[in-house]
């Protein structure tokens, strides 16, 4: 949960339909985007699935399969969802603001902002800066790893103290022995980051979220939650399945503290690709803040991904690169990018967790052929 790529999805073997809008006049053409979203919806085993895509002519939504296991109600185009990591970019861009306004400095150690909190054999605060906190190279061990994921599955209107589960990862080692050394994805980074936010402005974190980017972007269907367990407005259900041979388990009401400034948000595929326009295009950033965030460090990954500030680079197979990021949340996972000439997309499938990665690779495919408008992929 809260995963970044490459997580597990699940298989869950349903028949599908798809269905397509359309605006006059729009260049995209869905056909190999069809097929994708129908494997996402039979044989890689989501209910359901949403694809939005934004370019000049307008917007095209591509929906296959179900919102509700029970009543097989169809996926609507205009649903909201929880979005899990793709919280991370809306963590970010709220501290590179502060950067810009001389609130907050990259190469400071976390220290300077959260005296004391930093402190075990995951990682000393006073040497770890706040860049590594967002480029996930401080070492401090992922929180996750530590969960019981089953007993969230199990319980999931639990609330989860922001502070106690950061004590839960500095208890254990730290990934690296010197922070900035390596890459290595850690969802604790980022609740120290909401921390940050907060103990600087004095505001909850989701507050400064919603009056930075959420408002000034017109982000209708955006919000960062509390405890509060309901997903407004129009939504699919959320389902997991907590292991190969378990029934699937509907997980629609989750207490997102548990995930909090790392992947509490709830958000839907229109906002989702304003946001990442307005993000890339320099609406939300100062060029020099823009540009730190997208100064990069290879993941490792054999695609050739790099990770900047809460913002990741992957190069299409059509030519050039895509920023994007995702998300996996109980119930929900995520991706959405875009590219530097204006184009966006976003998909969803109300499945996670799950027993396979086929899901993870076709939600991937499906925003990289999104987005090679001109050249799909086979």
């Amino acid at each position: 949960m809260i995963e970044h790529h490459r997580a597990l999805s699940g298989v869950l073997a349903l028949t599908a339909a798809v269905t397509t809008m359309l605006p006059t006049g729009s260049s995209a053409s869905p056909d190999g985007l069809r097929a994708i979203m129908r494997r996402l919806t039979t044989v890689d085993g989501g209910p359901g699935a949403l694809l939005r895509v934004h370019d000049r002519p307008g917007d095209t939504v591509l929906t296959s399969g179900v919102a509700d296991v029970k009543s097989r109600t169809p996926v609507r185009g205009d649903s909201t969802f929880r979005i899990g990591s793709m919280t991370k970019p809306f963590v970010a861009t709220t501290v590179l603001q502060l950067v810009r306004e001389r609130r907050v400095v990259l190469d400071a150690p976390v220290e300077r902002y959260l005296p004391g909190t930093v402190r075990g054999p995951g990682g000393d605060g006073r040497v770890i800066t706040v860049r590594q906190l967002l480029q996930h190279t401080s070492g401090i061990p992922d929180y996750l790893g530590f969960l019981d994921r089953q007993e969230v599955l199990r319980n999931p209107l639990t609330h989860h103290d922001t502070r106690d589960l950061v004590n839960l990862a500095l208890a254990h080692p730290a990934t690296s022995k010197k922070p900035g050394t390596a890459y290595r994805y850690s969802n604790t980074g980022y609740l120290l980051a909401g921390m940050l936010i907060e103990k600087v402005t004095g505001h909850p974190y989701g507050r400064e979220i919603h009056r930075r980017i959420v408002k000034p972007l017109g982000l209708r269907q955006t919000s960062v939650p509390g405890d509060g367990p309901a997903i407004p407005g129009p939504h699919p259900r959320g389902y997991a399945r907590p292991s190969g041979d378990a029934p699937l388990l509907d997980i629609t009401a989750l207490n997102p503290s548990v995930a909090g400034p790392a992947g509490a948000m709830i958000s839907s595929g229109a906002d989702l690709n304003r946001f990442f326009a307005a993000l890339i295009g320099g609406r939300l950033l100062g060029p020099s803040q823009l540009r730190e965030m997208m100064r990069t460090r290879p993941t490792g990954d054999p695609d050739g991904s790099a990770y900047g500030l809460g913002l990741e680079s992957t190069p299409l197979p059509c030519g050039g690169l895509y920023w994007w990021h995702d998300g996996g949340i109980p119930g929900f996972q995520t991706l959405g990018g875009a590219t530097a000439n204006g184009r966006q997309a976003t998909i969803m499938v109300n499945l996670y967790p799950g027993e396979s990665d086929a899901q993870d690779h076709d939600v991937q495919n499906a925003v990289q052929t999104a987005l090679c408008k001109d050249h799909p992929s086979p």
